[in-house]
């Protein structure tokens, strides 16, 4: 072999161990060996998370203290509506809750459900509420969903025992965006008037 083979092959050797050298150090040097930058980020995240649920805590709190309307109907059931939200979709969610003050169970009534043929075989629901729009004299029925169901709460039990809360939602299409007040006609129950926010 001669002198010029064997420089060669000094080089290289000398320029692989000096790569191998960088790259180990550039690995040292990059990471946290007490894994402190992890448990940052876990950090982050877990305050992230918490900070999360607390809002939601506190906008659910919110929600149930706002009232628009509470309407009592027989036998000391009454119906509490929280809030009614617009959203850019064009539908509007009303939300509250069906409370039992009586001192005895309550049994839901079939007409809850509506009186329509296409739900008759449809589980228990609230798609019996529509909004009125009596300026523009436009009803708003619970809208659908592909399979025909009611976009509402549904399957609940067929009795709420006394002092307990039934919690509900019931979506519409939402009237023009001139109108901020509809009434709510829900079977069982007086007439109530709500604003739409959003």
């Amino acid at each position: 072999m001669t002198a010029r083979y064997v420089k060669k092959g000094r080089r290289t050797g000398a320029a692989v161990l000096l790569v191998a050298t960088l790259a180990f150090s550039a690995a040292a040097c990059g990471g946290d060996d007490d894994g402190s930058g992890q448990d940052k980020a876990a950090s982050s995240t877990a305050t992230s998370r918490d900070s999360g649920k607390a809002k939601s805590k506190s906008g659910a709190a919110q929600e149930a203290d706002t009232i628009l309307a509470t309407v009592k109907g027989d036998a000391g059931v009454e119906m509490v509506i929280t809030s009614a939200l617009r959203d850019s979709g064009g539908f509007v969610t009303v939300n509250g809750q069906i409370k039992n003050t009586g001192g005895e169970a309550y049994t839901t009534p079939v007409q809850w459900g509506g009186e329509e043929e296409a739900l008759a075989d449809a589980d228990r629901s609230f798609a019996g509420m529509t909004l009125v729009d009596s300026k523009a004299k436009k009803r708003y029925y619970v809208l659908r969903d592909t399979d025909n169901r009611p976009l509402t709460t549904s399957g609940y039990e067929p009795s709420i025992e006394a002092g307990a809360t039934l919690t509900f939602f019931a979506q519409f299409p939402a009237p023009e965006a001139s109108t901020h007040e509809v009434g709510v006609q829900f079977p069982g129950f007086p007439n109530a008037t709500i604003e739409i926010s959003g």
